[in-house]
């Protein structure tokens, strides 16, 4: 299922989500332009769980090397259907999700969902030595945040199985819940596999699920924060 357009109205020009869309392709042209090939740049800037578990005085530099990575592979992809699939999940829910959150709170909510998402990899993974790369763990903090905030809203998406394919419209809740379930099917089963220590197969679904929990957990505290905002102005 691939979503296409929500039903949702925005009420500002999605300024954020526009420019962090522009900032990934810009990333990708480096990759592909200026760092020789992409498994170059993805060795150089992907983010090795490894590298952030090294101990010893001799480490210290390495492990300061380590920490920028977990920045850089944020905005980083392994080809354009990497690129491609991450870039229309964004422009699909991060317009609502800004529009919602405010520009510059939804800024700092993406980029910290995917430093957490990061971070709960390289947690999960301390031994791996495949690199992390991809804005799938913070777009999958807006998908969180989406899920709780607009769950009725409308996604129009792609269906296909086998031979059968059609564009039909399903509520959010019911995408995302599946998305998500399939996250944590997908994750089991590469557990259970062991397909490699730092990827299950190329993707790293336990970023999926640490950054959609984080964008639940983080909608919840800004809808508690909103309440007591209003509680206040009402005396």
């Amino acid at each position: 299922m691939l979503p296409l357009t929500s039903d949702r109205p925005i009420q500002t020009f999605p300024f954020v989500t526009v420019g962090l869309i522009l900032a990934n392709l810009w990333v990708f042209w480096l990759q592909v332009f200026s760092e020789g090939s992409l498994h170059m740049s993805v060795m150089r800037y992907g983010m090795i769980p490894a590298d952030l578990f090294q101990w010893g005085p001799t480490a210290i530099d390495g492990r300061v090397a380590a920490l920028k990575t977990v920045a850089t592979s944020m905005f980083m992809h392994g080809g354009l259907l990497h690129l491609g699939g991450n870039m229309l999940y964004l422009w699909v829910f991060g317009r609502n999700v800004e529009d919602d959150f405010g520009h510059f709170r939804f800024l700092v909510f993406y980029l910290v969902a995917g430093l957490f998402a990061t971070l709960a990899f390289a947690a999960a993974y301390p031994g791996g030595t495949s690199p992390l790369v991809g804005a799938s763990g913070a777009i999958a903090g807006v998908l969180g945040a989406y899920f709780l905030r607009f769950p009725f809203s409308r996604i129009r998406i792609l269906f296909f199985f086998i031979i059968i394919i059609r564009v039909i419209a399903v509520p959010a809740f019911f995408l995302l819940g599946f998305w998500f379930a399939m996250q944590i099917g997908s994750c089991y089963i590469a557990k259970t596999a062991a397909e490699g220590a730092a990827g299950q197969g190329g993707v790293a679904w336990i970023s999926h699920i640490a950054g959609f929990v984080f964008g639940l957990v983080f909608t919840l505290f800004e809808l508690r924060r909103r309440f007591y905002v209003r509680k206040t102005e009402h005396g």
